[in-house]
């Protein structure tokens, strides 16, 4: 098989707890699902966690609760996975992508005030920053931005739990805590830190949008007789419906949600995952650390960032000369690295919209150079010591 970029890792823990789950009463909207939310918001240190299906369907949620609209723009990044920019769309907001800083390969806050001192004719009502890689967004910079603007902020956090940044007071603030973000979003995706075969996570502190989330997760459907909006009778024929005298079976839809629920043996998968999550990212600090000592000087290596113990090191991205044909030489040797990413201002679907070659020079430089190298935590000082000799090989030869 050789040495993938990224790897799910899989105990015998994790499948008798997806076993028990199955064998139990509820395989869907069962008690892990809140188990693992509960265990989730206090990882995160933030007050709520909501389950969704996967990573987009959280971003697609947290822009709906946000209640975005086709007059609105929204800025976000373009070195990322396209669902962060397109979450906005699909609720028929606008994009207007913000370039990234070169050191750090986050969105650059320059950029974004550079964004609202020109586009001032336009109500941008929100900022989408994204932990590209593990490392998180110094989110209180950006929070500044924010609060004089009238913007929420959405962090997607996909890439970077367990991740945190220092502010300039020296405190830790863990990704996903709620205190500078309106919501952050996690994947649960194979490659990511905690898998679940597909799946994800919602974060906030704020109560309003937390119970929003939960109608939109489930096609906009409550069922607190609280709520209730239908209070007339209904007669049909021979046939009355009084609404005044509600039945447990009684539900109402209010608003147009998805199903973008998690199921249970998913969640038991994401329990069991989480109690080794510290463990894993010790794993991919220790060999990001080692990438950085053994490549930093290398010939034909442009840029590697220095050590960040805040970051969650999804990916270990260095940016190189000849990446076309790195990337060959590798994958001949079975060594299967990947690139991450095309910038999403460039694909067809929004240069239709007006973008183009030279809008985000960073990123597109960034992305001319970039390659990820393989880092999990299962790897092996073996396998690490093949990727370290390949591409030194490499370049001796190049």
């Amino acid at each position: 098989m050789g040495i993938p970029y990224g790897k799910q890792f899989i105990t015998t823990e994790d499948i008798k707890a997806v076993s028990d789950v199955l064998k139990s009463d509820y395989l869907t909207q069962g008690p892990v699902i809140n188990e693992f939310e509960k265990k989730f918001a206090d990882y995160c240190n933030a007050k709520y966690a909501i389950a969704v299906s996967n990573g987009t369907a959280g971003l697609h949620l947290a822009t709906l609760a946000l209640n975005i609209n086709e007059d609105e723009y929204v800025i976000s990044s373009s070195i990322t996975f396209v669902a962060s920019a397109n979450c906005v769309t699909y609720c028929h907001g606008n994009v207007i992508f913000a370039d990234i800083n070169p050191q750090t390969l986050l969105i650059d806050p320059l950029s974004i005030q550079k964004i609202f001192d020109t586009h001032k004719d336009k109500k941008i009502v929100g900022i989408i920053t994204v932990n590209f890689a593990g490392k998180v967004v110094q989110l209180d910079k950006i929070k500044e931005i924010a609060e004089q603007q009238n913007c929420w902020i959405i962090e997607d956090a996909c890439h970077s739990p367990g991740g945190y940044f220092i502010d300039e007071n020296n405190n830790k603030h863990l990704s996903g805590n709620g205190i500078f973000a309106d919501l952050s979003i996690f994947s649960f995706h194979p490659v990511k830190h905690i898998a679940t075969g597909e799946g994800g996570m919602i974060t906030t502190n704020n109560e309003k949008l937390y119970k929003s989330l939960l109608e939109l997760r489930t096609h906009g459907i409550t069922r607190e007789s609280s709520k209730f909006i239908n209070s007339i009778d209904f007669v049909s024929g021979n046939s009355s419906l009084k609404y005044n005298n509600y039945s447990w079976w009684y539900m109402e839809m209010q608003s147009l949600g998805y199903n973008y629920r998690l199921t249970d043996f998913q969640a038991a998968l994401g329990i069991s995952q989480l109690k080794r999550a510290d463990e894993g990212l010790l794993k991919r600090k220790y060999f990001a650390k080692k990438y950085i000592s053994e490549l930093t000087g290398t010939t034909g290596i442009i840029y590697i960032p220095t050590f960040d113990e805040g970051n969650a090191y999804h990916l270990l991205v260095v940016q190189v000369e000849k990446r076309r044909e790195l990337y060959e030489f590798l994958k001949e040797n079975e060594v299967y690295s990947q690139i991450h990413y095309f910038p999403v201002h460039l694909m067809p679907y929004y240069q239709e919209k007006g973008w183009k070659v030279g809008d985000l020079p960073n990123a597109e430089k960034y992305y001319c150079e970039c390659i990820s190298l393989p880092i999990y935590p299962t790897l092996t000082e073996e396998e690490f010591n093949i990727i370290i000799n390949l591409i030194k090989e490499f370049y001796t030869k190049n």
